[in-house]
């Protein structure tokens, strides 16, 4: 795992400092960082890498999308010169991800060389692109139906198997999904989204990664820190008054 190469966690970097400017705390620090992780992201763009779900490498859709949620969030807040840079860039990787990793059907595909849908393909969550884009709609109604069953939701498709055989629904992807509805003004389907996955909890009230539809049972590891990231996200968005 310490030879893998994940572009992803760059965007990832940049939304999380981002974060921390708005609420006052990005220090000389955490600016040197921003440049640093932008930097990165400027050289490697085009190396294929691990993606967020570590697998082998391939120009992942999600790692370059991500990169540019980061860079655009970032340069909300930077210097005009530099904002204009950063901004520049997300729009380029935005492009060359369009031109090569587009699916006939307008929505995101995994890579340029996969078909397939991910839950990882709904960057407007995060800034890349917006919820009104006809590829934020198209990818959200492609997911929703290639891979959600009953208000839960899966990574990806591994095989021909259903869903539930191949691995438990991922909570985290259920959050998400209650995230992309309510960004779509749909939040009625947003609570449904976010009351079927609170309910997915163990005796404790902790999340694991996974739940058993079939057996009703957490799945992998548990407790499983981004699932609850998620849930207290999801809860805060959803109580607050619309914009």
């Amino acid at each position: 795992m310490n030879r893998q190469f994940q572009l992803d966690v760059f965007g990832e970097a940049l939304l999380l400092l981002s974060a921390a400017h708005r609420l006052g705390r990005l220090d000389s620090d955490g600016r040197r960082a921003a440049e640093v992780a932008a930097d990165a992201i400027a050289r490697r763009r085009h190396e294929p890498d691990a993606g967020i779900g570590e697998l082998e490498n391939r120009p992942w859709t999600h790692s370059r999308l991500i990169c540019a949620a980061g860079l655009r969030s970032l340069a909300e807040t930077a210097p005009a010169r530099v904002a204009a840079s950063w901004a520049a860039l997300a729009d380029r990787i935005v492009a060359a991800t369009s031109a090569t990793a587009l699916h006939p059907a307008g929505r995101w595909q995994r890579s340029p060389g996969d078909p397939h849908v991910d839950a990882a393909l709904l960057p407007p969550l995060r800034g890349a692109l917006s919820a009104e884009d006809p590829r934020t709609r198209a990818t959200l109604l492609a997911f929703e139906r290639e891979l959600t069953t009953g208000h839960y939701a899966y990574r990806f498709r591994h095989d021909e198997r259903p869903l539930e055989e191949a691995e438990g629904a991922f909570l985290l992807c259920g959050f998400i999904m209650a995230l992309a509805e309510h960004q779509q003004h749909r939040h009625e389907e947003a609570l449904r989204w976010f009351e079927r996955n609170r309910a997915a909890c163990g005796t404790t009230g902790l999340f694991a990664e996974e739940f058993d539809i079939r057996q009703r049972q957490l799945r992998g590891n548990v407790p499983q820190a981004f699932v609850h990231a998620l849930f207290l996200e999801s809860a805060t968005r959803l109580a607050a008054p619309p914009p």
